[in-house]
């Protein structure tokens, strides 16, 4: 659901520049130079009001985080939030996914989230999901060797699509499953997420990587979150 157009969008936008990224194409392959130091780069797709990205870029130091989402409203919540963190290694884009490809090089990034995408329930309109085999192939088009698409969804029925898709476009599937909150494991919480979980819904996770040598996992910054992983 689209939000409600917040209240002087545009002039609170502007204030939000040093984290929003306005004109990206002129970074496709660059993305390291804007964030001042050579790192992992992390994607996350429909970055919502910002809770996830946030709790990343703390939790992730040395890792680059970009957040994309389309809803400006709700992308200007997110940036408000991260410019009062000032947190340097996160920047914000208002893009289109299925345009990615012109914004990101070949090989530029390590990993991309996809936290409760619109399921899109109609059949017909299933080529607008964002584990569809079309934007698989935007995807694969920047992701490094063995990088990877990291889901989580409440939809069974979005989740049984994905899988299928990811498997017939030949990505990788591992830590497959349908109760993630039921699992001992480091979690980060979308907003969605823990409306979900508050209300005894399971939450589905996979992890659906490119052909490729297995990259390296960064540990949180957090000790307790040590030697656990998303």
């Amino acid at each position: 659901m689209r939000m409600r157009r917040k209240k002087n969008l545009e002039p609170r936008t502007a204030q939000c520049q040093a984290v929003h990224i306005t004109e990206p194409q002129a970074l496709r392959g660059q993305w390291s130079g804007r964030f001042r130091r050579p790192a992992p780069l992390w994607l996350e797709i429909g970055c919502g009001k910002g809770r996830f990205a946030l709790q990343m870029a703390r939790k992730y130091p040395q890792i680059n985080f970009v957040a994309v989402e389309r809803d400006p409203s709700a992308l200007l919540l997110a940036m408000e939030a991260a410019v009062k963190e000032n947190l340097p290694n996160l920047l914000f884009l208002n893009w289109d996914a299925a345009q990615l490809d012109q914004v990101f090089a070949p090989e530029e990034a390590e990993r991309v989230f996809l936290n409760f995408s619109d399921p899109w329930p109609p059949k017909n309109r299933a080529k607008r999901r964002l584990t569809h085999r079309n934007f698989l192939a935007v995807y694969d088009r920047f992701l490094k060797p063995g990088g990877a698409i990291y889901m989580k969804t409440d939809n069974a029925k979005l989740f049984e699509f994905s899988l299928n898709e990811f498997a017939d476009y030949g990505l990788r599937l591992s830590r497959i499953t349908f109760d993630l909150h039921s699992l001992d494991e480091f979690n980060i919480m979308t907003e969605y997420e823990e409306k979900f979980s508050s209300q005894g819904m399971p939450i589905y996770r996979c992890v659906a990587a490119k052909p490729g040598p297995v990259l390296a996992e960064p540990q949180p910054a957090e000790e307790e979150a040590a030697g656990q992983s998303l």
